[in-house]
């Protein structure tokens, strides 16, 4: 997009591009999502940034009305395997704030100096920028949807500093932490003050578009790991719990389906929101755990430039036109999902029975962790299970946010036991690769680069298992 056609997006405060650029208005200082209420802003008065952090980085600060930090992430990160998009999902994942820039740049195979030339060069803002920026986001949500003491939230959220964290939300809110939470939108103050760490913390996960919430519980049901996972309910209003392991504590995670012409409607559809409930035992994990549930619910897909380009096919339009804004689910946890893939359900139930971490308050059916590799490699070392969790462990395989996906789907296809088809679960759930073609089915050039949601529609449709 240029700027002319952006200023129109902004003009017709088109929802569809919330998140995929940012506009600052120099006569007020303040920056803002496209859909944004406010009276549209004279053109010449007008910048356009691709990140919430460059503007940031520029001196505007966020609007009070639209809440730019709120908006779904940009699509461009899912579909882009370059260093740039290994590195924003690496940062969203929260390794900037767990082992700074040298330890991105150690995932990415460059220098530090390098990361931070190439995220300047293209999103305007380096590492550390991209990352205050989530944090400043991770306190707003703390501070106005719980009573958590301003000093404890502002280690929470990264800060190593309480001076700094201050300095921060000043910057980017143009308020103090007290205001921000006083400012919290209205209803928001009864429901902070029963949000304790102990209910938990209760977000609404932003998505845009159309989103087929059924279909995606349907294959959560189907799939759930008793003792890790439950999915509970009547169909449009199922919840699905889940545990989680992070890299301070655990968590357990509930999110609830939304039915309805918000979450159904036409492909025009601004978009919505999934209501979610964390209960985490260290709150430095808010950030990781949120994008962990938006890679298992895909929330950050453009569904429009997914069903413009698959309900062009002739074998793909009727199902794209039955089912708008289907998305192609990822996982809460790559390295389970790979052991998931190659021993099924079944084995799977078995291993956290035998070798998962007990949780020290059960809750709902909820009872253990997911056994980590490491364990399970020294546990059960022999076979594919034993070759793929030590591969997981010491490395050889790498399926964080920040992995190569073709140097990926090598060595998982150098292992014994995965065939093409576990190969392509992983790469599609694991790996967030929205270009997957189905197992054995012909695909023509057309599905590029959305044929893993081809093959979502053609599963939902009962035409692939």
């Amino acid at each position: 997009m240029d700027e002319d056609t952006r200023y129109e997006a902004v003009r017709s405060r088109d929802a569809r591009f919330d998140g995929e650029f940012f506009f600052a208005v120099e006569t007020t200082g303040i920056y803002c999502r496209p859909s944004c209420p406010a009276v549209t802003p004279k053109r010449s008065n007008v910048r356009f940034f691709p990140t919430a952090a460059a503007a940031q980085g520029s001196g505007f600060r966020a609007c009070r009305r639209c809440r730019p930090d709120a908006v779904p992430g940009s699509a461009a990160w899912n579909v882009r395997a370059d260093t740039v998009g290994r590195a924003v999902r690496l940062i969203g994942d929260g390794i900037v704030d767990r082992e700074g820039v040298a330890g991105l740049a150690a995932r990415l195979g460059y220098s530090a100096r390098q990361v931070q030339r190439q995220l300047t060069a293209e999103l305007g803002a380096g590492p550390v920028a991209l990352a205050r920026a989530q944090r400043a986001h991770t306190a707003r949500v703390l501070l106005q949807t719980t009573d958590l003491p301003i000093t404890e939230i502002a280690f929470a959220a990264g800060w190593a500093s309480v001076r700094q964290f201050n300095d921060t939300i000043r910057a980017v809110y143009a308020s103090t932490p007290s205001e921000l939470r006083a400012a919290a939108p209205r209803g928001g103050h009864s429901a902070r003050r029963t949000a304790t760490p102990s209910a938990g913390i209760p977000l609404r996960l932003a998505y845009r578009g159309p989103y087929q919430a059924g279909a995606v519980f349907d294959l959560l049901a189907r799939e759930a790991v008793p003792g890790i996972e439950t999915v509970g309910g009547p169909t449009g209003h199922r919840t699905y719990r889940r545990t989680l392991r992070l890299a301070h504590g655990s968590a357990i995670v509930a999110v609830e389906e939304r039915q309805g012409d918000a979450v159904t409607g036409s492909a025009h559809h601004p978009g919505g929101w999934l209501d979610a409930r964390l209960h985490l035992t260290d709150l430095r994990d808010l950030t990781t755990a949120v994008q962990r549930l938006r890679r298992l619910f895909d929330l950050d897909a453009d569904p429009y430039a997914v069903d413009e380009r698959l309900g062009a096919d002739d074998r793909l339009a009727p199902l794209v036109a039955a089912r708008p804004g289907l998305r192609s689910p990822g996982t809460a946890d790559a390295d389970e999902l790979a052991v998931r893939a190659l021993v099924g359900p079944v084995e799977a139930e078995r291993l956290v029975r035998r070798y998962g971490k007990a949780l020290d308050a059960p809750c709902d059916g909820l009872t253990h962790l997911f056994p980590e590799a490491a364990v399970l490699a020294e546990a059960e070392p022999h076979g594919p299970l034993g070759d793929l969790t030590a591969a997981l462990a010491d490395g050889a395989v790498r399926l964080d946010p920040g992995a190569d996906r073709d140097e990926a789907r090598g060595a998982l296809l150098a292992l014994p036991g995965l065939d093409a088809r576990a190969v392509a679960v992983i790469r599609t759930r694991a790996l967030g690769d929205p270009d997957v073609a189905p197992p054995g089915v012909d695909t023509p050039d057309s599905w590029r680069p959305w044929r893993s949601y081809a093959w979502q529609h053609l599963r939902t449709a009962g035409e692939l298992e």
